[in-house]
């Protein structure tokens, strides 16, 4: 086995939870989720907790949830759409375990994402396509790219499984 943590990165909607939970079953390996872990931590929705509180308390608050998972070994993390963009969240996971960012393109992360507020950073159009090329600098420094257009869950988690040597 080639890591014994996987972190997957990449734009909002690009399927990172889901295949987490894949991943998860497959390798009998926990499944943690940074978004839920700060909903449950804050007692708020992520789109509750950017407009109270901003961008930057958000961001605070996903740091110390990316070090409370750098423990524990045998963990499949699904993270934030933003966390890999942050250097500092970036460094703890790329020293910590394989990286591997979903690469999706922007036509279909924008066909699933639902309209109705939940995701704050994708209300306006220009904003997420600005959005989407910056945090794409950051996604490229993973260790390995799964391209996410055309393959389903299962077909990305046979690709992780077979890069794992397993």
């Amino acid at each position: 086995m080639r890591a014994d943590k996987i972190y997957l990165v990449g734009f909002m909607a690009a399927g990172k939870t889901s295949l987490a939970r894949e991943l998860g079953r497959r390798l009998d390996w926990r499944v943690e989720d940074v978004d839920e872990r700060i909903e449950g931590r804050e007692r708020q929705t992520i789109a509750e907790l950017f407009a109270a509180h901003g961008e930057a308390y958000f961001r605070g608050v996903e740091r110390a949830v990316v070090r409370d998972l750098l423990a524990p070994r045998h963990v499949v993390v699904a993270t934030g759409g933003g966390t890999f963009a942050d250097p500092e969240s970036r460094a703890l996971i790329t020293a910590d375990g394989a990286v591997f960012w979903i690469d999706v393109p922007m036509a279909q992360l924008v066909a699933r994402l639902p309209l109705d507020g939940s995701r704050p950073l994708a209300a306006n159009r220009q904003q997420f396509e600005q959005l989407y090329h910056a945090r794409g600098l950051a996604y490229a420094q993973a260790h390995v790219r799964l391209d996410g257009a055309r393959a389903s869950i299962g077909d990305l988690a046979d690709r992780v499984v077979e890069w794992l040597g397993g």
